[in-house]
């Protein structure tokens, strides 16, 4: 009995010696455990805002580009079109200078010589007798038919730059759908992710510290693909707008509850300033447009830095869609098919 009594006296002290080192050893153990999760959530948190500051570099990676003194903006005491930079315009141009010019200037100073000639020829002393024609048939011919010709040179280009300018856009057009509001501009990109971009008018001291024209800066441009067919649609959400561009030979009208359209390619990267060319209310003057043509390439990685921007093949994959595997049944899980049971016998049962 005294042997099993020392027994357990040595149990109870090996035991309470265990005891002892644990509750000795647990600070230490909680202490090394709350380094570790510190640890963790330094290392959760450095990598939080190291991808916060990643996407942060990412999403102002844009520069907006400087604008180029005289292209794609009116020039001071400028009495001609400004440089074109679409083909429309340069053909429209080419119209200007080298039809309508001409025969304006011919018509205007033959008209003049020919009333300073009857002025000093059918003057009161020079012309006591006045003539009594009535009429010349060779003259009523020219005068019919020189004008007839005049306008029918004239048409015939006309018609053709109209024709150009309402071609329809390819299927794969860039569409970009321009809202006009009272009194700023709204730009969506439906074949993007469908995000839409709001413009206003910068304040003339920060276009002035931007570089930029005054009233015709904006704090967001209309980015587009340069060299680039793009479907360009207008509306309105309360009264008649007008969109236009002057250097890029485009103009269209905003209507509310309509929508417009028509194809706009950009020759040249670059920035490209218009305004509102409707009256639409008291501040129809501050509505001004601000047109960013970039590369395509840089215009993609613009669009994917867009909330919710997409481009082409960002949504889908060439990988082949998902075929489910077709699952073979073993035959003693399927149940029995029902047994046919006695054929019907006839019926005998009295008929009344």
């Amino acid at each position: 009995m005294i042997r099993g009594h020392i027994q357990k006296q040595a149990y109870f002290f090996l035991a309470a010696l265990m005891a002892a080192v644990l509750v000795a050893l647990m600070p230490r153990v909680a202490v090394a455990q709350d380094a570790a999760e510190a640890t963790a959530a330094e290392t959760t948190v450095d990598g939080a805002e190291a991808a916060d500051a990643a996407v942060t570099e990412t999403a102002g990676s844009y520069t907006p580009m400087a604008p180029t003194e005289g292209k794609g903006m009116p020039v001071q005491g400028g009495i001609t079109f400004q440089d074109q930079f679409s083909a429309n315009g340069d053909y429209a141009l080419w119209m200007h200078n080298s039809i309508l010019l001409p025969v304006i200037t011919i018509i205007s100073l033959f008209v003049l010589g020919l009333l300073l000639w009857v002025v000093a020829r059918y003057r009161r002393g020079a012309n006591p007798t006045p003539s009594k024609t009535t009429h010349n048939t060779l003259i009523e011919v020219v005068w019919t038919l020189v004008p007839v010709l005049i306008l029918v040179g004239i048409a015939v280009p006309s018609i053709s730059l109209l024709a150009k300018q309402y071609e329809t856009p390819p299927e794969d057009a860039v569409t970009v759908k321009a809202i006009g509001y009272q009194w700023y501009w709204g730009y969506e990109y439906p074949d993007n992710g469908g995000f839409e971009i709001i413009s206003n008018m910068l304040d003339e001291a920060d276009a002035l510290a931007s570089g930029e024209p005054p009233q015709l800066a904006v704090d967001n441009r209309l980015v587009l693909p340069a060299n680039t067919p793009i479907r360009l649609q207008t509306t309105a959400a309360d009264v008649i707008h007008s969109f236009a561009v002057p250097s890029l030979w485009f103009k269209l009208d905003a209507v509310p509850g309509r929508l417009n359209e028509k194809m706009l390619v950009i020759d040249e990267p670059g920035v490209y300033y218009g305004q509102c060319s409707e009256l639409c209310g008291a501040r129809h003057g501050y509505m001004p447009i601000a047109v960013e043509a970039l590369p395509r390439d840089q215009w993609e990685a613009w669009v994917r830095q867009q909330p919710g921007g997409t481009v082409g093949g960002d949504e889908g994959s060439d990988q082949p869609a998902f075929e489910p595997a077709e699952l073979e049944v073993p035959d003693s899980v399927l149940p029995d098919a029902p047994t046919a049971g006695p054929p019907p016998t006839e019926d005998t049962s009295p008929t009344t």
